[in-house]
């Protein structure tokens, strides 16, 4: 693929946001873990899921509540976060809490 080519297929893959100067999933993903570690005082581990939607983004960010020893009884907690179209923190809230060494429990049909 030439220079040239992949500029241009660079250039058809940008989304609408991209041509209206809002911020890219990494971007708005990196302010989300900032803004929500420093309302709640606790540490992002990671965001696990993201979309974008007409309102902004909806994302589930897993966070570490507790820590224990040894690490793998530490205590983390999924929140559902969401934000605008620019990434700043409309809303969050804590839907589950867990221990780090523990799976969830298959689902029915395998899921």
């Amino acid at each position: 693929m030439t220079q040239t080519s992949r500029k241009q297929s660079a250039n058809a893959n940008k989304t609408k946001a991209d041509t209206e100067g809002l911020p890219g999933p990494v971007a708005v993903l990196r302010c989300a873990r900032e803004q929500l570690a420093e309302l709640t005082g606790q540490t992002v581990e990671s965001v696990s899921s993201f979309e974008r939607t007409e309102e902004g983004w909806d994302l589930a960010v897993e966070v570490l509540e507790l820590v224990r020893v040894p690490d793998t009884m530490s205590l983390l907690a999924t929140y559902t976060v969401t934000l605008d179209p620019q990434g700043d923190l409309t809303g969050y809230r804590r839907v589950r809490r867990y221990e780090r060494g523990r799976a969830d429990p298959p689902r029915p049909g395998g899921g």
